[in-house]
């Protein structure tokens, strides 16, 4: 029997002690709790693909201006108004009537417009999300022409112009997630869920009248004589 062979059965003979040794509870309870992770997959796959149903599609279209220095004024100014025309531009649209021109409440036009300007260049973006196409391009203009109409009456003073650079165009295909993603993601949420589930489910005991609260420790005795004192003669 070669040095190798002999060391196969040695481990084949210590893995069949060590599987002896195993309680059969212990397997019965691991093979038991086998179907919590694909049975939790399962669920939130189910519960992805219905949210990617019934959620109404999300539609985005964005539209740009350009802050360009008149003439005599300092072009490094341009990026400055660019960067605060960012960040007023719900409050500018508000104030000039652009949720009248897009046909919906002032606060559905904060909510639904965002703004974004660029490090590199005077330009700002206009992003509008609406439930329809045509919506979401009319949010998204009608910010701009009201940065537009602001930058013209105040041209004199700020020393630029608010120029609109591209309109938005109707967008063909909504930006929420789809139902085949919505399921994929909950069913990697679900496997994820049922695993930490499992891992922090608390272990039942050894046996099955096992108590799992710890015995309490008996009354201690009270110590015992001192050998001296105990054989030590009675005075009379």
């Amino acid at each position: 029997m070669t040095p190798h062979s002999l060391a196969v059965r040695r481990v084949i003979g210590w893995l069949t002690r060590l599987r002896s040794t195993v309680p059969r509870s212990t397997v019965a309870k691991a093979r038991s709790r086998w179907w919590f992770v694909p049975a939790a997959v399962l669920l939130g796959i189910a519960c992805g693909g219905a949210y990617g149903l019934l959620k109404t599609p999300e539609y985005a279209a964005t539209s740009h201006v350009v802050v360009v220095a008149a003439e005599g004024s300092d072009p490094a100014g341009a990026m400055g108004l660019a960067q605060a025309y960012g960040r007023v531009a719900a409050d500018i649209a508000v104030a000039g009537d652009a949720q009248v021109e897009a046909g919906v409440t002032a606060g559905t036009l904060r909510a639904s417009v965002q703004a974004a300007t660029s490090p590199d260049a005077p330009m700002i973006s206009l992003t509008g999300r609406a439930a329809d196409p045509a919506t979401a391009a009319a949010l998204a203009d009608s910010v701009a022409r009201a940065l537009v109409r602001k930058g013209g009456h105040t041209e004199e003073s700020t020393g630029v112009k608010v120029l609109q650079f591209t309109r938005a165009a109707r967008p063909t295909s909504p930006v929420s997630p789809s139902a085949p993603l919505a399921a994929l993601v909950g069913g990697c949420a679900g496997g994820l869920l049922g695993g930490l589930a499992l891992l922090a489910r608390p272990r039942g005991g050894r046996g099955a009248g096992h108590d799992r609260h710890p015995a309490l420790p008996g009354p201690v005795p009270p110590p015992a004589p001192h050998p001296s004192a105990a054989t030590r003669p009675e005075a009379v």
